[in-house]
């Protein structure tokens, strides 16, 4: 790609907030208010755990990026799949009044998820692409609080809509809301590349026998899997142990392709000669160029096991204050507290990394990340009486102020240390793109590092039942050390 600096546009304080806002505006929807919506209109909670599936996109969306990378520029993909998610917002708010509007519903939001994954790669490789790696960290801190500001925006206004004055205008009003943003990015979104091929040219790229032979191929094994899941043989497995249960579909499609990410990385030297002989294969290149580096190894194991512990942390904090008793506490602690305190946390580790370089921040910024697991095993062993007295009971003994106050502290502080280890990630996902393949690069390591989520949160509620809340936090700053480990293999760090 080549950069196209002298193209006038919108500053990049406010385009860094407005292209964020809406990747995070369709993710809301597609992923957190469509149960609510469904629910709201009597799916069972069996199909509602289905539209798990409307997460996939973003587990496989790494498959497709190098196409992005290849044919027009980051700017045209951001505003045809935005203008594209206008639409698909808008036909889900024509068709809630319909008789079929359920299945309608389910069809245009999963059509959604892939677009908005795509938008998702368009955004991530455009902010590669504008700016250079000092403004890519002065502009983190943006980018993460306008992501938030968007989920509290779905979350908060659009679900109070739904609820209360239908989900017909609440559709309406998230469409309308994000053709605003649409239209803003049209005219103002700076011009700064220039695709390798355009776009037309990609229909008929698609459209040859090979590539929709291995579509084909692709979509019957994950029909068999899908068979597979449903067999009875597997509802067998299920029930005589309980971890299977929670590996849904997506998680297994997550941990395959681990799978074959790693088969990829043994085998990158053969495949490296492969690719070499047939210089044409760009979608492989854009691969093998990201296992074939210099300590690819470490880099690969820092970005899957160093959020390892934090990933444990996070999916039992919010069950933990409700068996405190702090049920009627936890919106305000955590969107009155939590939200800007992450904010605040990622802003001022962009601004730091920016000023003395990732080198010097990337300890003491995940080692706070960190060190937050043992801050909350010291919490719940300190209030382990509330614990014994409030789980699991409907009228639970309130908190002392002070241990209130104690709890706040704690989590305002989780929050701000999770946001400095979220500018060091984000910045160091940035550092490994190669430029050629800017927009493929990051989607791989951002999907590697949402590999570890994805288990955690299954394994999770096993281990916090087993051990209890403090020596579950304690566990969980122990998997976080082997990713610390990782940190003095790593190369990029001094990258300018």
């Amino acid at each position: 790609m080549k950069r196209n600096p002298s193209t006038k546009g919108a500053n990049p304080f406010l385009w860094s907030f407005t292209t964020y806002f809406t990747e995070g505006f369709p993710y809301t929807i597609f992923r957190t208010i469509s149960s609510v919506f469904f629910r709201d209109r009597g799916m069972s909670l069996e199909a509602i755990g289905l539209t798990s599936l409307f997460g996939l996109p973003w587990v496989v969306k790494f498959l497709w990026s190098p196409q992005l990378d290849h044919f027009g520029t980051k700017r045209q993909w951001l505003l045809i799949t935005q203008g594209l998610l206008v639409a698909i917002i808008l036909a889900a708010a024509l068709a809630t009044p319909l008789p079929h509007a359920i299945p309608l519903v389910v069809a245009l939001f999963f059509l959604g998820s892939c677009l908005a994954a795509t938008h998702d790669i368009a955004i991530d490789g455009y902010y590669l692409e504008a700016l250079d790696m000092a403004g890519q960290a002065k502009f983190l801190g943006y980018r993460v609080m306008a992501y938030r500001i968007a989920m509290m925006t779905g979350t908060g206004v659009i679900v109070t809509l739904g609820t209360m004055l239908g989900w017909a205008l609440a559709f309406a009003s998230a469409g309308l809301l994000l053709l605003l943003f649409f239209l803003f990015h049209l005219r103002f979104l700076p011009r700064c590349e220039s695709g390798h091929q355009p776009i037309a040219a990609l229909l008929p790229a698609l459209l040859r026998p090979k590539y929709l032979g291995q579509v084909m191929a692709v979509a019957l094994a994950l029909l068999g899997l899908r068979a597979a899941l449903a067999s009875n043989a597997y509802l067998e497995l299920q029930r005589t142990s309980p971890l299977f249960g929670h590996l849904n579909f997506a998680a297994w499609i997550g941990l395959l392709l681990f799978i074959g990410l790693i088969l990829l990385l043994l085998a990158r030297r053969r495949l490296h000669g492969w690719i070499m002989a047939r210089p044409e294969s760009f979608y492989a290149s854009a691969f093998i160029s990201f296992m074939d580096r210099k300590h690819t190894g470490a880099i690969i194991a820092f970005i899957v096991l160093i959020r390892a512990g934090e990933f444990l942390l996070t999916s039992m904090v919010a069950p933990f204050l409700i068996d405190l008793g702090l049920k009627v506490h936890y919106g305000w602690i955590s969107g009155g507290i939590g939200l800007p305190a992450s904010i605040a946390g990622a802003m001022i580790g962009g601004a730091l990394i920016a000023r003395y370089g990732l080198k010097k921040m990337i300890w003491p910024f995940l080692l706070a990340q960190n060190i937050t697991n043992l801050v909350y095993m010291a919490l719940a062993l300190h209030l382990r009486g509330f614990l014994a007295v409030n789980t699991g009971n409907q009228l639970p003994v309130p908190l002392t102020p002070s241990a209130l106050l104690l709890v706040v502290g704690v989590h305002g502080f989780d929050q701000f240390a999770g946001g400095l280890g979220t500018a060091v990630l984000m910045t160091y996902l940035m550092r490994i793109c190669n430029q050629e393949f800017k927009a493929a690069h990051y989607a791989i390591g951002s999907g590697l590092m949402s590999m570890s989520g994805l288990y955690a949160g299954i394994l999770s509620g096993f281990l916090a039942t087993w051990l209890g809340y403090a020596n579950f936090f304690g566990l969980s700053f122990l998997l976080s050390l082997p990713g610390m480990a990782t940190i003095a293999l790593l190369p990029h760090l001094d990258r300018q």
